[in-house]
């Protein structure tokens, strides 16, 4: 592939709700450039795309890199990944339905980061289709900075294409540009409300335009143009364009609009075309079972030829660059050098990850790191076959570095190994990979709450420990007083007066108790908060020894903790929930149920609600599942350890009878 220079080059995130037809959009693109052959049924296939995928495009002399993202919110990952590389988005809408959840999403987020978009309404084609209720419901919800630049020719089955409304005389007729095409009868009371539509989103880009519009002076085609590229680069003016992309209808003039009105890398104000050094940042990485592993960069300053060494500025070291590629109908192609602003990749790097900031300088500062979703749903996951623990957690440190919005931990206190995922879907996609990739059958076991145990009252008790066998004997005895403490998870302090209890052995009392503390006295959960005083005790000249003393203290203990009335403690999850308003009761209610209770809201970004809660952990594990049904799916939520409680009676009996079975 030749060199393209910024200004040739395009780089555009498709974005959209899962099933609207971003893949389809990709493939069709690749079609009209002659890439493939064919453009594929969505109804043949209707697989949910999990990971974000590189189609680099050569087209009118322009490159194109168009990354089509999941729409599915169990890979929000990947959306971020994708958004940290482009410079502007193509929003998919299904024309056959209302306003979805990820339209919504997507705009939401090219909102927070002001990134120019389109919107492209598919499926045009289909007798279920309506253009005129989708533009109002958008123009309701967005407002003036929805522009119609088409209206559709013919409908369901006589659908032959688009009217431009931007150039009037500008036509698409079955996926072929047809400039002169005569004008449709009787389209004239479709288009001229538009049109209106379309010059009042432009007069609002300046103020002379905004006199011309309201004097009713007609605005020039240049105009026209310069003030929808300039709106639509300020995010004041959001395209809307129309057709199919199975048929493909509509894409010669989505190449054109993309080419004529979302912004070159030079208009992103992170990439530096004034800066020398080469600087590039890792949005993506893959771990190939042919290739290895394959970094996406996004160039965000100066150049690099293949054959050549950067230096990681993240992990102080530096990394051999080979070949420098990109990805066309999904294949690598090389390419002569990387340039400011372009999508590159890289393969075989060793310690280089995704967010890292790399440059041919020592001296670059680091780019800001991705920021990658908290999870939102805790699995627990183990191996069918013990043999493969090792080659399990390394499968999993592998799927971490391809997939930052997942986490995995072993916890010691339960036992099980937990990943952290954004949802169900993303979870079995997890499990489907360790076993795709790394071979590896997992399954999913049933999540423990880490509870702990804990004393209400004051104990005072002896541990004593001897035992006679012949020769040497075992003699240990302590007298030691337990209490609750604050803040502190195990104190241990020594008063013995007169040697009762000898200085040599009064460490291994102390690594009795804190050995004892793994377990407590209610149903085997660790202790906490316990404080324990060594006062007195006995001991042997011969029989005595660092072992006697340690089980001596491991008997007072339990003793200790059974006369100290005993508690159950569970873990508490601060939540911090982002929902429209109107599902603020339902949360509200559901928080109750769930033993949990509203500390606090406030309003977030003007449209929605931020609710602050706590609630036991036990009954966190499906919230995911629970808020995205009450909002259908337009809530999420953030969650944090931040104390832990007693457990109330009834709850606590339960837990501990089920664990003495164990």
């Amino acid at each position: 592939m030749r060199i393209y220079e910024s200004d040739s080059i395009r780089n555009v995130s498709i974005l959209g709700h899962s099933g609207a037809g971003k893949s389809n959009m990709a493939e069709s693109l690749e079609f009209i450039a002659g890439l493939t052959t064919r453009i594929s049924n969505p109804a043949d296939n209707a697989k949910i795309s999990n990971s974000l995928a590189l189609h680099t495009i050569e087209y009118q002399s322009l490159k194109f890199n168009f990354l089509d993202i999941p729409g599915y919110s169990d890979f929000f990952g990947e959306l971020e990944s994708g958004l940290s590389a482009t410079d502007s988005a193509i929003i998919m809408v299904d024309g056959t339905t209302d306003l979805s959840v990820g339209t919504e999403t997507a705009l939401e987020l090219a909102d927070s980061r002001n990134i120019p978009r389109i919107i492209f309404v598919n499926k045009i084609d289909s007798e279920k289709a309506d253009y005129e209720k989708i533009l109002g419901q958008l123009r309701d919800k967005y407002g003036k900075r929805i522009a119609p630049f088409h209206v559709p020719w013919g409908k369901a089955e006589s659908f032959k294409g688009h009217i431009n409304v931007v150039d009037m005389y500008a036509r698409e007729f079955n996926g072929t540009e047809c400039q002169n095409a005569p004008m449709p009868e009787n389209m004239d009371e479709e288009i001229i409300p538009i049109r209106e539509m379309l010059l009042e989103a432009v007069a609002e880009t300046s103020e002379e335009l905004m006199d011309k519009f309201f004097n009713g002076e007609e605005f020039t085609t240049t105009e026209i143009h310069k003030g929808l590229r300039q709106g639509v680069l300020s995010c004041d003016i959001i395209p809307v364009i129309c057709g199919s992309t199975f048929k493909n209808i509509g894409l010669h003039t989505t190449f054109d609009v993309v080419r004529d009105y979302l912004p070159a890398p030079k208009d992103n104000p992170k990439v530096n075309n004034e800066k020398k050094e080469f600087v590039c940042q890792i949005f993506k990485t893959v771990i190939d079972s042919f290739l290895g592993k394959v970094s996406y960069a996004k160039v965000l300053s100066g150049e690099l030829k293949p054959d050549s060494e950067v230096y990681n500025i993240n992990k102080r070291n530096k990394e051999r660059v080979g070949k420098i590629s990109t990805l066309v109908n999904n294949k690598l192609e090389e390419l002569p050098k990387a340039v400011y602003g372009d999508i590159v990749l890289f393969t075989k790097f060793v310690e280089t990850q995704t967010s890292d900031t790399l440059s041919n300088s020592e001296k670059e500062s680091t780019v800001q790191n991705i920021t990658f979703p908290k999870p939102q749903m805790l699995v627990a996951v183990e191996p069918l076959n013990k043999a493969d623990e090792e080659k399990f957690s390394t499968g999993l440190q592998k799927l971490m570095e391809e997939d930052p919005s997942f986490t995995w931990s072993r916890n010691m206190e339960t036992g099980q190994t937990v990943i952290g995922v954004q949802g169900e879907l993303h979870s079995t996609t997890l499990i489907e990979k360790l076993k795709s990739k790394f071979g590896i059958d997992v399954k999913v076991i049933n999540l423990k709450v880490p509870y702990r145990e804990t004393i209400k009252g004051n104990s005072d008790v002896q541990g004593k420990y001897k035992k006679q066998s012949g020769g040497h004997g075992q003699y240990g005895d302590v007298k030691i007083r337990f209490s609750y403490v604050e803040d502190e998870h195990f104190v241990f302090e020594e008063v013995v007066v007169g040697g009762s209890v000898p200085k040599s052995y009064i460490p291994a009392v102390e690594k009795g108790l804190r050995e004892s503390m793994n377990r407590g006295v209610l149903a085997g959960f660790p202790a906490t908060n316990i404080k324990a005083v060594l006062y007195d005790g006995s001991y042997h000249d011969v029989d005595s020894s660092e072992m006697s003393f340690k089980i001596a203290a491991n008997l007072a203990f339990k003793k200790g903790m059974e006369d100290a009335k005993p508690v159950l403690l569970e873990p508490i999850m601060e939540l911090t929930i982002i929902t429209p308003e109107e599902y603020v009761g339902d949360i509200m209610g559901d928080i109750n149920k769930k033993r949990g209770r509203i500390i606090g809201m406030d309003s977030h970004k003007e449209t929605k609600q931020k609710v602050m809660a706590e609630v036991p952990m036990a009954e966190t594990f499906k919230y995911a599942n629970d808020l995205k049904a009450m909002t259908q799916g337009r809530g999420y939520f953030e969650m944090n350890l931040i104390r832990y409680e007693e457990v109330p009676f009834d709850l606590a009996k339960k837990v501990i009878d089920e664990n003495k079975k164990d």
